[in-house]
């Protein structure tokens, strides 16, 4: 049995955004991402290949959490589209319909919720699917027992792919995104470590606590070293602070069993509503409790 953990903010960006027709209600409402997140995860529930069975969806609603009092810097509802920021309580609604458990976060993030399940119920399912090309999520990675799904793509990241797309194991993925920063959650890094540098030393030491603040002893070459030394000796404050913003928490209050999130089928007039409500639906549920 595999458990399918959704990232349902990606996706309801993901559809806004994508190369399709515009779509609009009956009242006038763009639901074109609503629309299309409903047709994606009912494909993902027809899919042979994903056998999903259970499943859950997480939105951040809103985009705010608790990391907003910890980092001003953090990333904010500012600037989104109207039009994409109006769907969050509709497409919630849409989701419930189709007979999906949804968690709709606000002290914390969708990430946080998908990263508790993933821990939560890893040991009592043959895989753990978690749906998001994110980063951040790399770090919940467990062998191919904990895997990212990236549909787009079309490929399935284990513990070896995080290494191959970070350079770092999962655990140090919070220590390379806060010196290599994350500008989707608005993390600024340390200036001048890319990518590869953060790797190279985090592949050696793990955190950025463990890396000495001396360049002279630093057991892997690395380009420009002092200069990198001097930027991380004067920042060490912000960058255990951008560790935290990337740290997802593992215990969020999730009400539901694993069995709760075994799919039933679509509730029949609730779809109908929602259906009539947006002008029609792409795909419809094939089952129904």
């Amino acid at each position: 049995m595999r458990l399918h953990l959704i990232d349902g903010t990606f996706e309801l960006f993901r559809a806004h955004y994508a190369p399709r027709p515009s779509r609009t209600a009956p009242d006038g409402q763009d639901v074109k991402a609503t629309v299309g997140v409903a047709g994606s995860l009912l494909r993902l529930i027809d899919d042979p290949d994903e056998r999903a069975t259970h499943l859950a969806v997480a939105f951040d609603n809103p985009v705010e959490s608790f990391r907003n009092r910890l980092f001003d810097g953090y990333k904010t509802g500012e600037g989104m589209d109207p039009a994409l920021a109006a769907q969050f309580d509709l497409v919630e609604e849409v989701t419930k319909a189709l007979g999906i458990v949804v968690w709709s976060m606000d002290e914390y993030e969708a990430d946080d919720a998908l990263a508790t399940a993933a821990r939560r119920w890893r040991d009592d399912v043959d895989q753990v699917r978690i749906l998001t090309p994110d980063k951040d999520l790399g770090q919940c990675v467990t062998g191919a027992r904990v895997v990212q799904v990236d549909r787009i793509r079309r490929r399935v990241i284990d513990e070896d792919g995080v290494r191959e797309r970070n350079g770092v194991a999962p655990a140090s993925i919070p220590d390379w995104l806060a010196l290599v920063g994350d500008t989707a959650d608005g993390i600024p890094g340390v200036p001048g470590f890319g990518a590869k540098t953060a790797a190279a030393l985090l592949s050696h030491y793990g955190t950025v606590d463990a890396i000495p603040a001396d360049p002279s002893t630093w057991a892997v070459r690395v380009r420009g070293a002092a200069r990198l030394a001097d930027a991380l000796n004067t920042m060490r404050d912000e960058a255990s602070l951008y560790r935290r913003l990337a740290v997802l928490v593992e215990d969020v209050p999730l009400a539901e069993s694993l069995a709760d999130l075994r799919w039933k089928g679509g509730e029949r007039a609730a779809v109908e509503a929602v259906s009539t409500r947006l002008g029609g639906l792409d795909v419809v549920p094939t089952r129904w409790r």
